[in-house]
C-alpha cells in the first residue's frame, strides 16, 4: 500500500493545502477548492490517513500526519505552500509550521488551531466518543453532530456537504483521529515560533472551538489577525462560504514575505 495520501487537486498556480478535521474529508473543502482554482491557485485537498484511500498511520499523532503530509508536498514538488486548515486540520497546519517552516507560506486556520484545555475536550471531543461508544453509525452520528454544532445562520446545503462528509469517515478512524486531538500540546513559547502570517477564522456560534479561543492564539502568534463570521458554528467554510471564501481570497491577495 503507498503511503502517499490520497488527495483532489484543481487548477495551477501558488499551491493551497487544504487540511480537514476529524469531522470530515477532501469533500469538506469542495466548494472553496473550486474558488481557489477559479483564484488562480493550485488547490490541493487531501484525504487525512486513514481516512478515503489513504492508508492509515500508526501511532495515529501529529509526527506522523505531518510526516505524511510533507511527503505530498514532496509529490507535488511544491517546496512551499500555503495551509488551510479547519479544526484538527488547523492543529496540523500548526504543527507544520513548527516543524518545517520553509516548507509554509502562509496559514488560515478555521475552527480549529489551539490546544485543547478541559472544556473543550468536554465540547469537542467527549460528545464524539460517547456517540461512538453507543454504536451509532457514521451516518447517524453526523445527523446528530451537524444539527448540535452549526450555527443559526449556516446554509442549508453547507450542512447536508458537512453531514454527507462526516458519514463518509471510517469509524475505526475517527476514534483515532479524537484520541489524537488530546496529543496536540504545543505550548504557547512554541507557538510563539510560528512566523507565518496567519488568518484565524471564527463562527461566532462555534461550541467546539469559540472565537475566544482563537482570539488568545492570536496573541500568541507573531502575525496573526482573527475574523468571525456571524451565524455560524463549527463549519465556517461550508457555513457562510461567501463570508469565508472573501475573507480567504483578501489574506492570499496580500504580499506578504516570509523571512528566513
Amino acid at each position: 500500500m503507498s503511503l502517499l495520501p490520497t488527495f483532489s487537486l484543481l487548477g495551477s498556480g501558488p499551491t493551497v493545502l487544504l487540511l480537514h478535521d476529524a469531522d470530515g474529508d477532501h469533500l469538506s473543502f469542495a466548494p472553496l477548492q473550486e474558488t481557489l482554482a477559479g483564484a488562480g491557485c493550485r488547490a490541493v485537498a487531501w484525504d487525512m490517513p486513514g481516512y478515503g484511500r489513504s492508508a492509515p498511520v500508526e501511532p495515529y499523532a501529529f509526527k506522523g500526519l505531518a510526516q505524511r503530509c510533507l511527503l505530498l508536498l514532496d509529490a507535488l514538488q511544491c517546496e512551499e505552500a500555503t495551509l488551510v486548515g479547519h479544526g484538527m486540520g488547523a492543529m496540523l497546519a500548526l504543527e507544520l509550521a513548527l516543524r518545517a517552516p520553509l516548507r509554509v507560506r502562509r496559514l488560515a486556520l478555521c475552527a480549529g488551531g489551539p490546544p485543547l484545555d478541559a472544556s473543550a475536550v468536554a465540547a469537542w471531543v467527549a460528545p464524539r466518543l460517547a456517540l461512538l461508544d453507543e454504536g451509532l453509525s457514521m451516518g447517524s452520528l453526523a445527523e446528530r453532530l451537524v444539527a448540535r454544532d452549526a450555527g443559526s445562520g449556516a446554509l442549508p446545503e453547507g450542512l447536508q456537504l458537512a453531514r454527507h462528509a462526516m458519514g463518509r469517515v471510517h469509524a475505526a478512524t475517527y476514534r483515532h483521529a479524537l484520541q489524537a486531538l488530546a496529543g496536540f500540546a504545543r505550548s504557547a513559547p512554541e507557538l510563539m515560533h510560528v512566523r507565518q502570517p496567519t488568518l484565524l477564522i471564527a463562527g461566532e456560534e462555534d461550541r467546539c472551538t469559540p472565537p475566544e479561543a482563537l482570539l488568545a492564539l492570536a496573541h500568541v502568534l507573531r502575525d496573526a489577525r482573527v475574523v468571525q463570521l456571524a451565524g455560524v458554528g463549527h463549519w465556517p467554510q461550508l457555513e457562510d462560504p461567501e463570508g469565508f471564501e472573501a475573507a480567504l481570497l483578501d489574506f492570499l491577495s496580500e504580499p506578504h514575505a516570509l523571512p528566513h
